[in-house]
């Protein structure tokens, strides 16, 4: 991020004090203080800070990039266990009521952020989540401060007042959608043209995500922990308790596979929908793979975890906006089964660097995870070397920093569109 002449933003207290004065008058947001230099200040907003979330993660990545960059970067929510992460990134954060829905607190909080912006004298708000957005939107009207906005997925819009509802996540001078799919889904759906949008996939932490860097302890730890059988192939679907994630097409195609020499790792929390894991635990009984199938709550470890595998799932019946978990297996080497739609059809290449099948379709999966524990050595060797190379070229978190960077100094009228 380079260098920007100072901004300020017109009206309010600050404004009318220095106009008391007679002393220089503040210019307008978006124009320049004579005489002075500083580096863009990048005020990122989003619901909270939680610890899972890739909306999350990926703020405090893009907050270590503007710093890293020379930039002060901002981040305001209501907090959470990212926070920490945002300081030792160098970042700041101020803590607002930004996970209300309520329509008293969202309009207070337009109030809340077009004081921030002035205060810190932001020069770019980049809003993540949609209730958030629309106080981030109607402050950065207010203050004429540059607005952008990351459409993270489909959203769901079924209805008029849902799409309405969605549109905030349009009106920024440039929309970055994380995956070509988005894109499309932006396009059609809400008519943004194709010149206000940028593709800026999802990165994953190739520092972190490297099976060099993953100790044969951490894996010999993790199958302890897990009772995995030695010699057994190990095929692992990573991913929250919930029905679109593909877990039931999971079980019926172990049910046609027929294989007791294999164990199936459920890894994920089912976040209250106990429900639903009593329906996936008497699915694995009344097929009789309890032997074969484990549901594991959590991982604090997921490198080790895939790298103790054979073969990574995803099952997806709604389409993917991305799809991290297949590119993070990718990072490490591991082959990959994914359904064909969504953001898989961007990060797995066929027959390379892994599979894809129909969604909800149990025999073209059982058909791809045979063919999978068939390969021998020297064929998951040549995948590994494809799919790392795959993940370096095209979805590292270096590449989507510098992309995510290059859209900010775009709307400063730094570099050129397009």
């Amino acid at each position: 991020m380079n260098k920007m002449p100072d901004h300020t933003t017109g009206g309010g207290e600050n404004e009318r004090a220095q106009s008391e004065k007679g002393t220089e008058k503040a210019a307008p947001a978006g124009e320049p203080l004579a005489g002075e230099e500083r580096l863009a200040t990048v005020l990122q907003v989003l619901p909270a800070l939680g610890a899972s979330g890739g909306v999350e993660r990926g703020t405090v990545e893009i907050a270590g990039a503007v710093v890293e960059a020379g930039g002060r970067a901002i981040v305001a929510s209501a907090g959470g266990p990212l926070v920490h992460d945002l300081a030792r990134v160098g970042a700041e954060h101020f803590e607002l009521p930004l996970d209300s829905k309520n329509p008293v607190t969202l309009w207070r909080n337009v109030d809340r952020l077009a004081d921030l912006i002035r205060a810190e004298k932001v020069d770019i708000v980049h809003a993540r989540s949609r209730a958030p957005a629309w106080s981030a939107w109607a402050a950065a009207k207010r203050t004429d401060t540059h607005y952008v906005t990351t459409f993270h997925g489909t959203y769901g819009a079924s209805n008029h007042f849902k799409r309405v509802y969605n549109s905030v996540m349009t009106r920024g001078e440039r929309v970055i959608a994380i995956s070509q799919f988005i894109a499309g889904h932006v396009r059609q759906l809400y008519g943004v043209p194709a010149n206000k949008i940028r593709v800026i996939h999802r990165g994953v932490d190739l520092d972190r995500f490297d099976p060099s860097k993953v100790s044969a302890q951490r894996v010999v730890n993790l199958a302890t922990d897990w009772m995995l059988p030695d010699g057994m192939p190990v095929i692992m679907l990573p991913g929250r308790l919930t029905r679109w994630k593909g877990q039931p097409v999971v079980i019926d195609a172990l049910a046609r596979l027929g294989r007791r020499d294999i164990r199936c790792l459920l890894v994920g929390g089912d976040q209250g929908r106990e429900e639903y894991r009593a329906e996936l635990e008497a699915m694995i009984a009344n097929r009789d793979l309890n032997e074969v199938v484990r549901m594991v709550d959590h991982c604090d470890d997921m490198p080790a975890a895939y790298m103790l595998t054979d073969v990574v799932i995803s099952a997806s019946t709604d389409p993917e906006a991305f799809g991290r978990v297949i590119a993070e297996a990718q990072a490490l080497g591991r082959p990959v089964i994914a359904t064909d739609h969504g953001g898989a059809k961007e990060t797995v290449i066929p027959g390379e660097t892994g599979w894809l099948v129909p969604p909800g379709d149990a025999d073209a999966l059982a058909q791809a995870i045979e063919k999978v524990l068939k390969l021998d050595s020297a064929q998951r060797s040549t995948l590994a070397g494809k799919a790392i190379a795959n993940v370096r070229d095209n979805f590292s978190k270096a590449n989507m920093c510098t992309k995510t960077l290059d859209v900010y100094d775009e709307v400063l009228g730094i570099r050129p569109a397009g």
